[in-house]
């Protein structure tokens, strides 16, 4: 009986059966601060680095592209900054099976473009393009694991990869969380490069 109860305890506190709290990129919500106050962003992830930004103590859905002892990035006014994680706490509606969140967009520059689900149809836009090219949406894929950002949407002759990784848009100081690879299937198949973000 011992050796049953013992092998049961060491099965369920083995490290292969833990539940991640989170992976990143995810979105989180502003809590702890004062009233009166407001979170600041630093520079670096450093309590006493320049501040560049603010959350409002309230401030809701903040996306967090990256963790370093402690601190989160999170963009502001078209760069990329650090906030104290002890300020935040993640939200766990963020990454649901087979689907994106709501914000999920992705952008890519040279050439520039811009794909996001709109209802059922993944809608590619280019400067050419403004209205848009829409395809209807005929799945979306994840690995299976729990709350990996991992995504394929799969449309009518179009694919859209996006994946965990430090990505910049090479056109701000803004870091993402997510490397986009969008494959246009057809006659003349071509691939875009790019990035994601969930910020709403």
């Amino acid at each position: 009986m011992f050796r049953t109860t013992l092998a049961l305890v060491l099965a369920l506190s083995s490290p292969a059966l833990a539940t991640q709290e989170y992976i990143l990129p995810t979105l989180f919500d502003v809590s702890g601060v004062a009233a009166n106050d407001v979170l600041n962003i630093r520079a670096e992830p450093d309590a006493k680095a320049a501040i560049i930004g603010t959350l409002a103590r309230d401030a809701k859905a903040i996306e967090v592209v990256e963790e370093r002892e402690g601190w989160g990035r999170v963009n502001t006014a078209g760069q990329s900054g650090w906030v104290s994680m002890r300020y935040l706490s993640y939200r766990t509606d963020v990454w649901q099976p087979d689907a994106v969140p709501a914000a999920f967009r992705c952008l890519g520059t040279e050439p520039f473009w811009d794909a996001k689900r709109e209802g059922g149809d993944l809608v590619l836009r280019t400067p050419e393009d403004q209205a848009g090219d829409r395809r209807p949406v005929q799945a979306v894929l994840d690995t299976g694991v729990f709350r990996d950002p991992s995504r394929v949407v799969v449309a009518r002759d179009m694919t859209l990869f996006a994946h965990p990784q430090i990505c910049s848009d090479g056109m701000s100081d803004r870091l993402f969380g997510l490397s986009a690879t969008l494959v246009i299937h057809g006659d003349s198949p071509r691939m875009l490069s790019g990035c994601c973000t969930i910020q709403p």
